[in-house]
């Protein structure tokens, strides 16, 4: 009887906590936009160079395109910005991957050059952490990180 007294008492916890968390404000990503001057040439390398899987989007206009990144939300890509916008490393979009090895030779089959963080092309940098990492841009010149920093996942 006791062993049942502390089941529903921790039960009991647990629902208290998750409900104590739900109240709190927590944030939880649901969505990245990011604005893009060609939908179409944005969206084909999102899909073919990134691997991202479409997902239904709402509009039905033309102008967007949605992406699921699992449990970490969504990414959205609006077109209308303008062309030929300068971009800043430091402002960048990180994935991870198992293999950053495999990652390169799909950018290599896609054509797509890379750089380490200094700008070393075909170079990836070693953090001092032991994660490797490469950059390159979209084609509107977003920058994005991949890296084989697999400690979120544990």
């Amino acid at each position: 009887m006791k062993i049942l007294i502390h089941l529903f008492l921790l039960g009991a916890l647990c629902v208290f906590s998750m409900a104590a968390r739900a109240q709190s404000g927590e944030l939880t990503l649901n969505h990245i936009a990011i604005y893009v001057h060609e939908l179409k040439q944005s969206t084909a390398f999102y899909e073919d160079v990134l691997m991202l899987q479409k997902i239904d989007e709402p509009f039905k206009d033309g102008k967007h395109t949605w992406f699921t990144l699992g449990s970490a939300g969504q990414l959205h890509l609006i077109q209308g910005a303008p062309a030929n916008i300068t971009r800043d490393k430091n402002d960048h979009l990180c994935f991870s991957v198992v293999s950053i090895e495999d990652f390169i030779a799909n950018l290599d089959r896609h054509q797509i050059d890379y750089t380490n963080w200094p700008g070393t092309a075909k170079a990836p940098t070693t953090r001092v952490d032991g994660v490797k990492q490469i950059y390159f841009q979209d084609p509107d010149g977003h920058w994005i990180e991949i890296n084989n920093d697999t400690s979120l996942k544990k």
